[in-house]
């Protein structure tokens, strides 16, 4: 038993310091994801080191310390996405007749041929405005029927895991797929205009992981998202991003991300709405993402029940409270954001005037 506690001691310490590492290996990266399953192994070594080895013995006295310092920092880039921690995003007021925008995002899984189980989500829900990830040919005609209900609509069905299609009850008045870093994996961007209030600027991605069988490293991901990021630095206006963005919430590269563009995460103080793997409840991390600039408050977040992919969908339901945004709210960027940010949009062929500013 000793020598298990031992080696699993070691995996906490290897799996904590090699994403502090600059490097963009898929090995690497991978270790991004799973800090609350690192954290909770970390707690409980600690406590079996106490129970089960000699602490009188200087090396258990030190690894019992070195094991607690992961377990802490482990819990310090999670805490933020527990209830544990202040809201960054304020809750919106009961009963409002604001804006609002209900907006329903979904990695369906193309192999998935339960459209049935979606359809019964979506009419459930009934979201303003539908995002479907890795939506084939087949899946755009499975979801036909949502053309009554949403008669404005982005179609790009692909049969490379990188379909994309998006569902509006509200008008689209400007619309643009974009191909910003793979020639095969779109982004959707567009105006859309809210019932009785302002228009607001949606971007929809999702861009490939690092992983084994796709990238190897995580340079076209970074790029797409902080080109992104970049592009909103100036914006003022009404604006949520949303998709699958291979990333976790916690990771260095989604905070830089958020601190470029000065959006908000609502999961903030209310918890981490996990969305993938939705068939293994013990190794599951927030991969599906709506970011949003302050002039919203959230009245709803919600992983819905599963339909058959390996994400489940998630819903947020946001109201617009603010006319001016506000910029003492979410991650502050430090004096190295924008050469980070610079340095990850150089590895690949893209710029900001690649991303389109959606207008009337």
């Amino acid at each position: 038993m000793g020598a298990v506690i031992v080696v699993l001691s070691l995996v906490c310490v290897v799996a904590s310091l090699l994403p502090a590492l600059p490097k963009q290996q898929w090995w690497v990266r991978a270790f991004d994801f799973p800090r609350m399953q690192i954290a909770l192994l970390a707690s409980a070594l600690v406590a079996a080191q106490y129970l089960l080895l000699d602490s009188n013995q200087e090396w258990v006295q030190a690894m019992v310390g070195v094991t607690a310092a992961c377990a802490v920092y482990q819990w310090w880039w999670i805490i933020p996405y527990t209830p544990f921690y202040p809201k960054e995003v304020p809750d919106a007021p009961a009963q409002t007749r604001l804006p609002t925008l209900r907006l329903l995002t979904a990695n369906v899984l193309t192999p998935n041929r339960n459209a049935e189980a979606f359809l019964s989500l979506v009419r459930e829900t009934r979201p303003d405005v539908l995002v479907t990830l890795e939506s084939d040919a087949w899946w755009q005609n499975a979801l036909a029927e949502l053309d009554a209900d949403y008669p404005h609509s982005v179609k790009c069905p692909q049969d490379n895991l990188y379909g994309m299609h998006l569902y509006s009850r509200w008008p689209l008045l400007d619309s643009h797929v974009e191909f910003l870093v793979e020639e095969d994996v779109p982004s959707i961007h567009v105006l859309l205009q809210m019932p009785d209030g302002p228009r607001l600027r949606l971007h929809c991605l999702h861009p490939a992981p690092p992983s084994p069988t796709e990238n190897d490293e995580s340079a076209e991901r970074d790029a797409e998202l902080m080109v992104v990021a970049k592009k909103l630095d100036a914006c003022r206006e009404p604006v949520v991003v949303c998709g699958d963005l291979n990333d976790v919430a916690w990771s260095r590269t989604t905070r830089l991300f958020r601190k470029k563009s000065g959006l908000l995460d609502p999961r903030v103080g209310r918890g981490m709405f996990n969305t993938f793997h939705a068939k293994y409840p013990g190794m599951r991390w927030p991969l599906d993402h709506v970011f949003h600039s302050s002039h919203f408050a959230v009245a709803e977040i919600d992983r819905l029940p599963a339909f058959g992919s390996d994400h489940f969908a998630l819903y947020t339901e946001l109201v617009l409270v603010a006319e001016q945004h506000r910029a003492d709210a979410g991650l502050d960027a430090d004096a190295d954001t924008d050469s980070e940010v610079d340095a990850l949009i150089a590895q690949q062929d893209v710029g900001v005037d690649d991303v389109p500013t959606p207008r009337a």
